[in-house]
């Protein structure tokens, strides 16, 4: 773009254009930092999931995630921790504040029982608020059929 300095006047004419040069910089920066750091937010311990049809809810900027691996042993977080510390290690983690809610993940093949316990123990600590963490999965047809009171025959129907 050619300017012309001199008007004989002194004076220079406005420039009506906003460069957005340096907003487009600082939203790609912005964009490169967030994909960078947002797998670094996620849990890292081994667990396979069972799927849920349920609608999945927002999770808060922390959550708090307990973890009941295969072989049945307890992760807070990304750190292993015995059974015996579940209550300390969660008041350790929430800071005392048994409102917040509690993420729970169990592995697909952990068993009702083991389950309860945990649940138990988190009760007790005074956690109320447990959410269970699980795959999501679209309904099967079969379910759909069952809602509505049509009987499945086992071949599908046009």
């Amino acid at each position: 773009m050619a300017a012309q300095l001199d008007h004989g006047d002194g004076d220079l004419p406005i420039n009506h254009e906003i460069n957005v040069t340096p907003f487009i910089d600082v939203i790609l920066v912005l964009l490169i930092i967030f994909m960078v750091a947002a797998p670094l937010a996620t849990v890292q311990v081994p667990v396979e999931l069972p799927a849920s049809t349920a609608t999945p809810t927002p999770a808060p900027d922390k959550p708090v995630f307990i973890s009941i691996q295969a072989d049945k042993t307890l992760s807070l977080g990304d750190e292993r921790i015995p059974e015996s510390g579940l209550t300390a290690a969660l008041k350790a983690a929430t800071q005392g504040h048994t409102d917040q809610r509690i993420f729970l993940r169990a592995d697909k093949s952990i068993d009702y029982g083991t389950l309860m316990e945990v649940m138990n123990q988190m009760r007790a600590a005074g956690y109320l608020k447990v959410a269970l963490v699980g795959l999501e999965a679209l309904p099967s047809p079969n379910s759909v059929r069952e809602e509505t009171g049509a009987k499945s025959s086992g071949t599908a129907t046009p």
